[in-house]
């Protein structure tokens, strides 16, 4: 028989300390030889990222090959790309280098020698002025080079910078000696990927980009032929235009070129026939690749992401022929392709979503996946027999899975009858339940990006917050990736529109329909999702609808934003994402929630790390100058050593208690299992 209590005051044995324990998921996942590499989240060791190996015959558990304080993380483009490749040996065991994160540094380890410790292939450098760091590498033992993304700062400005492929000595004399660095290519492009080598080694591919596009924008596929000597000869544009994003680019093992284009409006497989493409390109240079492509699985779903992070591999060929792929509208699952018939045979298991991580060893592909019931998992697919299996990072329940919430994917009507999707999780509790006729309390919560997707998974914080009766609406508004090209440019030049107003329609039909008091909704996000949460609270159209807020590491001043206040990389997103500075200066102003700082009338919680560079600090300090003495209710918790997303154990307790009491004091929730937060005025 339940228990009846008040909704927001039953009891959880989903504390703070397990979400924080268990924050993050297994990334950046490849092979070596027989071999899974990936790495790992320790939120208890500082937050750095270890590097998992797990050996060929999968008898044994994986081990951490590198002890702390190494971090396998990079800075590239801030939000990091691939930061391990690894390459078998006859003799010796594997051959592997990495990035560290505290230096920045290029390192090989060979693992199986009896001093395995790492030695450094690249210099040691300042950070910013003259840093230099390193991602998305290609290890070449034959070349006794490691191929790889050179992003290297010329200045002290975030946007003094330069990226070129670059070719790394394995024998480490380039760590003490820049100038045994190879550079591959120019400084055409603002952005690129690594490199990916057809089979022959005669050929490369990367994808390029430049300012103000995003590579979800539109991106180029670059070739170019490999001389003996390692150079490589003139780079032709193949694929990709400024309307046109290209997310992957990848050599088939018969030696085609495949890609995943938008051109459609869906990022579909598409084969491109290279050699034709470079002939075209360089008879009418400029004029943009003119060459036919052949569809693989033409379909309205996507078979790609956008690429925050380099190195993302939503796709992977097969021996054979086959090609292993994501797809999904609004989920991304695991399927085999034959790209001659278009036959896509999904693989089987409980998995709904798949990180786009995918590695393959003859004929098993392994990915990284999870469901509403299942944290991520590192899961192989044997594509000759369709046997699924999960290797490692097996899900453990640490608390009764009866505690976990029960999800519903929806579709609501926006402004003018526009569709938005979102995932709801009602407050769920196996012993306790509210008494009748009351509403829950719920909390629209707004994902980063903005152009990215609150996937459907199971997530502990979520969790956290459900068993204790709050619910929890995932909104995956206009400009969300998963939906297609048209849903995702819904947000170009409506950011602080758009995404309010979808939002907002959310929790007013929430409301309107008796699913959660009206009373008792409050908005929250972390970066774009932050800039969202700060505009609602702001905002003449959400007026009274939001009882409270918790912004954490936000945007607040969109004119300081794109005037050198974040890096290089998302420097002139606004460009797109508001219009161009030169012409709508006022919009800027407009809709920043720091100009709008005295429409704020609701508690608010502002969650902020010092070390950010994305969205620095000072924003959140102009934003609560504007907000001191008028009488409004607010805290902020900045945190030493955490840059944008919080890594470190307890921080992570530290953020999730403080927003918990924020909701407890406005909504009125008696608890005494977390520290009060100090709200001051």
């Amino acid at each position: 028989m339940s228990v009846q209590a008040p909704y927001g005051t039953w009891p959880s044995p989903i504390d703070a300390g397990m979400v924080a324990a268990h924050d993050g998921r297994p990334e950046f996942l490849g092979s070596v030889g027989e071999e899974l590499w990936w790495t790992e989240p320790r939120p208890e060791e500082g937050g750095r990222r270890a590097l998992l190996r797990l050996a060929a015959d999968g008898q044994r558990p994986p081990v951490s090959v590198l002890p702390p304080p190494w971090n396998v993380r990079n800075r590239v483009i801030e939000y990091g790309g691939l930061p391990w490749a690894g390459a078998p040996r006859a003799e010796g065991g594997p051959l592997i280098v990495f990035t560290h994160f505290a230096d920045q540094r290029l390192y090989a380890l060979e693992p199986d020698a009896p001093d395995a410790a790492p030695r450094p292939l690249t210099p040691l450098s300042e950070i910013t002025d003259g840093g230099l760091r390193w991602c998305d590498p290609v290890v070449l033992p034959e070349r006794a080079e490691a191929w790889c993304v050179l992003e290297e700062f010329t200045g002290e400005g975030p946007t003094d910078v330069r990226r070129v492929l670059a070719a790394v000595p394995l024998d480490g004399s380039a760590a003490e000696d820049r100038g045994r660095v190879r550079e591959l290519t120019g400084d055409g492009d603002r952005f690129l990927t690594g490199p990916r080598l057809s089979p022959d080694g005669r050929r490369l591919a990367w994808l390029a980009w430049d300012h103000p596009a995003m590579p979800w924008d539109g991106t180029r596929v670059m070739t170019a032929p490999i001389a003996d000597d390692g150079t490589l000869g003139t780079p032709r544009a193949v694929a990709g235009g400024p309307e046109e994003a290209v997310a992957q680019a990848e050599f088939g093992t018969d030696g085609a070129l495949l890609i995943a284009s938008d051109a459609s409006g869906w990022w579909n497989l598409q084969r491109v026939d290279v050699e034709a493409a470079e002939t075209a390109e360089a008879a009418e240079p400029g004029r943009g690749p003119t060459v036919p492509r052949v569809p693989l699985c033409p379909r309205e779903e996507e078979f790609a992401g956008a690429a925050w992070k380099i190195g993302q591999r939503w796709f992977a060929p097969l021996p054979g022929g086959l090609v292993a792929t994501l797809h999904g509208r609004g989920a991304q699952r695991l399927g085999v392709l034959d790209p001659e018939t278009g036959e896509l045979v999904d693989a089987a298991g409980p998995w709904t979503e798949w990180a786009a991580s995918l590695a393959v060893i003859d004929s098993r592909v392994t990915g990284i996946a999870a469901s509403p019931r299942t944290s991520f998992e590192i899961v192989e697919l044997d594509t000759r027999t369709g046997h699924t299996v999960v290797l490692a990072s097996h899900h453990e329940d640490h608390v009764d899975p009866a505690y976990y919430p029960e999800p519903q994917i929806r579709t609501f009507t926006g402004p003018d009858g526009r569709d938005i999707h979102a995932h709801i999780y009602p407050p769920h509790h196996p012993d306790h339940a509210a008494p009748a006729g009351e509403l829950p309390p719920y909390v629209v919560w707004v994902h980063g990006g903005p152009t990215s997707r609150a996937p459907l998974v199971l997530d502990l914080e979520i969790a956290y917050f459900t068993s204790r009766g709050i619910g929890v609406a995932e909104v995956n508004y206009g400009g969300s990736t998963g939906y297609g090209r048209e849903y995702r440019n819904r947000l170009r030049q409506q950011w602080g529109v758009v995404d309010v107003e979808d939002c907002a329609a959310v929790a007013r039909t929430l409301a309107r329909e008796g699913t959660a008091d009206p009373a008792r909704l409050a908005i929250r996000g972390g970066s774009a999702g932050g800039w969202t949460s700060a505009a609602s609270l702001t905002s003449t159209l959400t007026e009274g609808l939001y009882a409270c807020g918790t912004v954490t590491y936000p945007i607040l001043d969109l004119t300081g934003w794109a005037t050198g206040e974040t890096h290089d990389f998302e420097s002139q997103y606004l460009e797109s994402l508001v219009g161009p500075l030169s012409e709508v200066p006022g919009r800027y102003r407009e809709r920043s929630p720091l100009h709008r700082a005295q429409r704020i009338s609701v508690p608010f919680l502002l969650l902020q790390g010092l070390d950010d560079v994305i969205c620095p600090p000072i924003q959140c300090e102009r934003f609560l100058e504007q907000v001191k003495g008028r009488g409004i209710p607010h805290a902020y918790l900045a945190f030493e050593g955490e840059g944008h997303g919080f890594r470190r154990a307890d921080t992570m307790v530290s953020a999730v208690e403080a927003e918990l009491s924020l909701y407890s004091q406005t909504f009125g929730l008696e608890r005494a299992d977390i520290p009060p937060l100090e709200l001051r005025t």
